[in-house]
């Protein structure tokens, strides 16, 4: 039997690749049926914070990653330019490589770094650039992580708990609408921009509409990959051969080890969603109005692959689940891949790169995924 090289545990899955729990939800852990549910379009989202979402008033439009049926597809269609591999490499990969060198600039400078620091400005520097918040006050970064912390609380007004959470989401929001929306907006009503605020604007999206399409974007194209880098490097800085050949390998290859890596460890590990109308997944039938979680840890592994659980760049289900499927398939996959490679190939290329502290593992229930603290790295 091959080697388990997960450095997350995520349990035995259950024998039936589609089932229905005791609390009424329904559960897929099989490949081939959580790919097909998420083709489904009888469905809508059923999590990622859609709980507040529902609380914007009815006026305000909601951000794509919550939209279903055809204004979404519609919606995709038009910012799908944005995400092109082609795009990706003409407008993007100059960004990554600054982005990457200044923060190898700061490791080099002298004691051990934090990697989740400088990945995470990493993915700021770019998803900043693809977005179009270009126009900002210093101190974005701080914004978003006092926005996206650690640990969430559940806003409410019953509780004096509550009541501190439903303050921090106001005031985040506001910092970030302030020092980082609203800028970029003016700048671009007088001169669009080739960016998706430019092509929100046009769209006729208000300020605060296009401030919770930047809060989306950001949570899916910088939170997760601060995480991946971070377990990427983590996998190669405990694995010789593995680290050896990535350096030595060429784009193409080493990108399919990163893909190969991501189906290993997803980030977002679980994805939600409730049915429509009644949903046929292989003998079950899903009834309309069930909320049904796509578990993608589990479904990655249930391929015809041989050792799933091994490290085999090249395999045919590439990323598997990992950046889901379907209509809400995220557009941003090559960005993210493509800047993850380019700084780890930056930092492993370095003479004397080692691991100070292996990070600290915690996990988001709402996402079933995981992040990663405490990682230091030194060079020399």
């Amino acid at each position: 039997m091959a080697a388990n090289a997960r450095k997350v545990d995520r349990g035995v899955p259950p024998g039936c690749p589609v089932q229905r729990n005791p609390d009424g939800t329904w559960q897929i852990t099989g490949y081939a049926e959580g790919r097909t549910f998420l083709r489904e379009h009888d469905t809508v989202q059923a999590g990622l914070g859609i709980e507040t979402v529902e609380n914007f008033p009815a006026k305000i439009r909601r951000p794509v990653l919550f939209r279903d049926g055809p204004e979404h597809r519609e919606h995709r269609k038009q910012t799908a330019k944005f995400f092109t591999p082609r795009r990706v490499d003409e407008a993007y990969r100059s960004v990554m490589e600054r982005a990457a060198d200044r923060q190898i600039a700061v490791l080099r400078q002298g004691g051990p770094g934090h990697l989740s620091d400088l990945s995470f400005q990493l993915a700021v520097d770019v998803a900043c650039a693809v977005i179009g918040l270009t126009n900002s006050k210093p101190g974005i970064k701080k914004r978003l992580d006092y926005f996206f912390p650690e640990k969430f609380g559940a806003p409410g007004f019953t509780s004096l708990n509550g009541l501190y959470w439903a303050y921090r989401q106001i005031r985040g929001w506001g910092h970030i609408y302030f020092a980082d929306v609203r800028p970029a907006v003016k700048v671009r009503r007088d001169n669009r921009q080739d960016d998706l605020i430019s092509h929100l604007i046009d769209e006729g999206c208000t300020a605060a509409e296009i401030l919770g399409e930047c809060l989306t974007f950001a949570a899916a194209g910088m939170i997760t990959t601060r995480e991946f880098i971070v377990m990427a490097a983590w996998h190669m800085f405990t694995d010789d051969e593995l680290r050896t050949k990535y350096v030595a390998a060429a784009e193409p290859d080493r990108l399919l080890m990163l893909h190969e890596l991501l189906r290993l460890e997803p980030i977002v590990a679980q994805l939600r969603r409730k049915t429509t109308n009644e949903i046929n997944v292989g003998p079950e039938v899903v009834p309309s109005g069930a909320i049904v979680k796509i578990e993608v840890g589990h479904a990655n592994l249930d391929t015809d692959e041989d050792e799933p659980l091994s490290i085999c760049p090249g395999r045919s289900v590439g990323t598997g689940l990992s950046f889901g499927d379907g209509p809400h398939k995220c557009p941003g996959s090559h960005i993210a891949i493509l800047e993850s490679d380019i700084f780890l190939h930056k930092l492993f290329s370095l003479d004397g790169v080692r691991m100070a502290q292996a990070p600290k593992i915690t996990f988001n229930n709402d996402i079933g995924g995981y992040e990663l603290r405490g990682m230091q790295v030194t060079v020399g």
